[in-house]
């Protein structure tokens, strides 16, 4: 009675997040790319590569990216504690993820609003599929799978959205940051009040730990970098949630040895 009591407050206040995003969508004009956003504070030059420490701090993502890939490999890799019947996100998120490692470097060899859709396009699907994710072990796992490519789609629309408008002179991020933002605004919810059917909630709030942290160190990016010299908050950026995305990978198959053993 207790979960169902919780469960309903959970559901209210995502239903209210949704309202209040709609309605800052409509009330707030459209929202262009910050020009000022390429210009990192890291611009140093080795080995012929511009920006090194910012593109070569991609390659965690890629690295895990491709272990997840090869771990999820199998038809039914029954050896991993997750919902079984959502295979298909679990394989997307890490997929994307590696795509990740490879558009966030090409963004950072020329940082420009047209290389900057490299990036932003493998990270909505990640996003999105860690939301489907989400909401197949928390909430239903029938509802999580029906909502893979409606949001996968979303995500993919609100980046070519954006460069659509970029290109015609009147750019708008609203939909790619609703993307963002809506996730991120209802996870929380989600672990605090509903219950997890594989595992333990500390892999997701460790992973969403590691983001919020990066996206810190990405706003106080030149900060950083005065503070320790040789590497910049971007830079750091970037390795942080892929560590916190192998921490879920390496959980995914430790708690299902725990329930077998």
């Amino acid at each position: 009675m207790l979960n169902i009591r919780k469960e309903a407050i959970g559901l209210g206040l995502i239903c209210v997040i949704g309202l209040l995003t709609i309605a800052a969508c409509v009330i707030y004009d459209r929202l262009p790319q910050d020009a000022q956003y390429h210009n990192f504070s890291d611009t140093q030059l080795h080995w012929f590569i511009p920006n090194f420490f910012n593109v070569i701090s991609n390659i965690p993502f890629l690295g895990v990216g491709l272990l997840g890939t090869v771990a999820f490999w199998p038809s039914k890799p029954s050896h991993f504690s997750i919902v079984q019947s959502n295979l298909l996100a679990y394989r997307i998120l890490f997929i994307a993820a590696a795509l990740v490692g490879i558009g966030s470097s090409y963004y950072h060899l020329q940082p420009n609003n047209l290389t900057l859709v490299w990036d932003r396009l493998p990270m909505t699907l990640a996003f999105m599929a860690f939301y489907s994710i989400i909401i197949s072990e928390y909430v239903s796992p029938k509802l999580g799978k029906l909502l893979l490519f409606p949001l996968l789609f979303v995500g993919l629309v609100s980046v070519f959205y954006w460069r659509y408008t970029e290109i015609n002179g009147a750019g708008d991020l609203r939909l790619y940051v609703v993307v963002q933002f809506f996730p991120l605004a209802t996870i929380p919810v989600i672990l605090l009040l509903f219950k997890s059917s594989h595992g333990t909630v500390a892999k997701y709030w460790l992973l969403l730990t590691c983001y919020l942290t990066a996206k810190l160190l990405e706003y106080f990016d030149a900060q950083i970098h005065e503070a320790l010299i040789v590497v910049s908050g971007h830079s750091i950026k970037h390795v942080l949630p892929a560590l916190g995305l192998y921490m879920l990978l390496k959980s995914y198959q430790q708690s299902n040895s725990a329930l077998v053993n």
